[in-house]
């Protein structure tokens, strides 16, 4: 009777625990999102090394093979600098220089520009546009990803079914910036399941998060692959509870591969090679502590040679060709709309971060009072002329650091997010560049008029349509190159060197824009051309032309004075070497070298994301040089 009662139970317990699978399967397949087809990843021979300057090249991975398959999570352990974060790098296509082997896909080789499109790549860092709530984070990436595939009734099910799943509908309203770390973490990973990608990387999930946090992002993860996803993750020092979830563990020591199988195998395969496992410990410490050489490293050796065969590696075949059906269930949503997403998104966050934009209304209106009180009515004083020049210098060095000291502190924090979502398929480069582009101008136009209107009329210039026309033109095309050049160097350099470079640059910029004023001799063509390098110049000249050319009458001189010698508009034109200035060349000149800096900004973005052969050649004579001198 006893044991017809405990076969009762058994059976109960056994159709319980089905049923709970099945309900989290079927909470996991997300219903409203295209079926994608299952993805098997299999590399054989792996094999990846790095130059290491005075060292010739240091071996990271040593003919690793193994195959992580649909409907698995997967772990990738091992010891620190083991090379577990350089395969999962690989494997997610992120890192490719240096890389030998193959890597199939459904039994056929990787054809590395369709799998990017079909996988997501989750780092270790949760990069969220800032600014945004959670639901409005998920319509961007929805419309981003899905284009017009779905309506919008369809994309809003399946952003509250994904937030279902991940358990973010309490904080569906909340400002990312304010999510906790485990909420950021489960947004980011939401992020990439609105066009359900069957094949899902991330490098260490649960770093920075408390073990319940990890414990629920690992379920999670759990949940998502038992719905057709490959989902595989570089994890470090898991515990026992975590480390039990794992359908699939793969462990790397040495830049090999040392074991490959379910977890609850660890133990037993251990056991095979001659070491036992201590009760009450945790399994994942104990085998990352074996491979590390800890317990010698004849273990490690044994480990390496004991794997492929007790866990061959049986190849895929499948009948599906993965990457034609990509071609048919993956559309790219046109220019045109990515722009105009972008844009919308941009102009959201432009509109939320008002406190950013009231610092610099109130700095615009600081400065406005402080330079028009500093040049308080010299504009039609013909004793003080000279001065007046002084004052369209300083307008031109305003609109030199204003504009391009923020871009330098923000933009390279931007690019990693730009790195993460462009390598994510989620938009081209050219539609946010443009985006990017024109959401900026309105601001900068604004402030900018509020600040010459300010100094203009204090100081007392010449209040006729065309000179002002010209005047604020000139300035606020001079911000516009500023701030790209704070682009451009952004895009490049990290906030500490950006910093650096950009006010280092600007010193020279300033110096060449003056030569030979004031002098009668004329420059030789070397000094003639590096000034014209300088845009400054033109913007020099242009306020200069654009205040005292075209016939200006002569200026009154105050009766203090006995004589005012550049009372004569001409007078200062002379002398200063711009009696023959056109002011509308200086215009066209400001204006090539805006779009100049606009393409080199393009192009150096465009290497930050995919490096020609030249950057890539650049970068790698950049680390030997820095390995050779570095100390040892």
């Amino acid at each position: 009777m006893d044991k017809m009662d405990n076969t009762i139970q058994n059976v109960s317990i056994n159709e319980k625990m089905a049923l709970d699978q099945k309900i989290l399967i079927k909470q996991a397949t997300l219903q409203h999102l295209t079926k994608m087809a299952p993805v098997d990843i299999e590399f054989t021979d792996l094999t990846y090394s790095v130059p290491t300057g005075r060292k010739g090249s240091k071996m990271i991975l040593r003919g690793v093979s193994g195959q992580f398959k649909s409907g698995e999570l997967t772990a990738i352990l091992g010891p620190s600098g083991a090379g577990k974060s350089t395969l999962l790098n690989i494997l997610a296509g992120y890192k490719c220089e240096g890389s030998n082997g193959l890597i199939s896909i459904n039994g056929q080789p990787r054809e590395l520009r369709q799998f990017k499109r079909s996988s997501c790549y989750i780092m270790q860092e949760d990069l969220l546009q800032p600014r945004l709530t959670v639901l409005e984070a998920m319509r961007f990436a929805a419309d981003l990803k899905l284009g017009n595939r779905l309506t919008p009734s369809e994309k809003l099910s399946a952003i509250h079914e994904i937030t279902e799943v991940l358990r973010l509908k309490k904080a569906i309203n909340t400002i990312t910036e304010r999510l906790s770390g485990g909420e950021r973490r489960r947004l980011s990973i939401a992020l990439e399941l609105v066009n359900n990608p069957p094949v899902i990387f991330l490098d260490e999930p649960t770093t920075g998060l408390d073990e319940l946090s990890s414990v629920q992002c690992i379920d999670l993860l759990q949940r998502v692959a038992q719905g057709g996803r490959t989902v595989i993750c570089s994890i470090h020092t898991p515990s026992a509870k975590i480390f039990a979830k794992f359908q699939h563990v793969y462990v790397v020591a040495k830049g090999q591969c040392v074991y490959r199988g379910h977890a609850g195998n660890v133990v037993p395969f251990l056991q095979h090679i001659g070491i036992e496992c201590p009760r009450h410990y945790n399994p994942a410490d104990f085998v990352i502590e074996v491979s590390s050489g800890e317990y010698g490293n004849e273990l490690v050796e044994r480990m390496i040679s004991y794997v492929d065969t007790i866990s061959p590696i049986t190849p895929i075949t499948r009948i599906e060709y993965f990457q034609s059906e990509l071609e048919q269930e993956i559309t790219k949503i046109s220019w045109y709309d990515q722009f105009r997403i972008l844009l919308s998104r941009m102009m959201l966050q432009l509109y939320r971060n008002r406190n950013y934009l009231y610092l610099k209304l109130f700095l615009h209106i600081f400065l406005g009072i402080i330079i028009g009180s500093l040049f308080l009515g010299i504009g039609n004083d013909g004793s003080k002329t000279l001065f007046n020049f002084g004052f369209c210098f300083t307008c031109l060095i305003v609109f030199l650091y204003i504009p391009m000291l923020p871009v330098l502190l923000h933009f390279p924090s931007e690019v990693h997010l730009i790195k993460r979502e462009h390598f994510n398929r989620w938009y081209d480069l050219s539609p946010y560049f443009c985006a990017h582009t024109l959401s900026s101008i309105p601001a900068q136009i604004i402030l900018g008029l509020i600040y010459l209107t300010m100094v203009y009329l204090i100081t007392g210039q010449p209040l006729e349509t065309y000179r002002c026309v010209m005047f604020f033109s000139i300035c606020l095309i001079s911000s516009l190159i500023s701030e790209t050049m704070g682009l451009a160097i952004g895009s490049t350099l990290n906030i500490v060197n950006g910093i650096f470079l950009g006010p280092a640059l600007s010193v020279p910029l300033m110096l060449f824009a003056v030569q030979g004023l004031g002098s009668a001799e004329k420059l030789p063509i070397y000094r003639t051309f590096v000034m014209y390098l300088s845009y400054i110049r033109y913007g020099l000249e242009g306020l200069i032309t654009a205040t005292y050319g075209y016939n200006r009458e002569k200026l009154p001189c105050p009766k203090d004075e006995m004589y005012c010698h550049y009372r004569v508009p001409r007078e200062l034109l002379h002398i200063m070497g711009m009696e023959n200035v056109v002011i509308w060349v200086d215009f066209v000149a400001l204006i090539v070298t805006l779009i100049l800096f606009k393409a080199l900004t393009y192009y150096l973005l465009r290497q930050r994301l995919q490096p020609n052969k030249t950057f890539r050649a650049l970068h790698l004579i950049g680390r030997l040089v820095k390995n050779y001198f570095s100390i040892e």
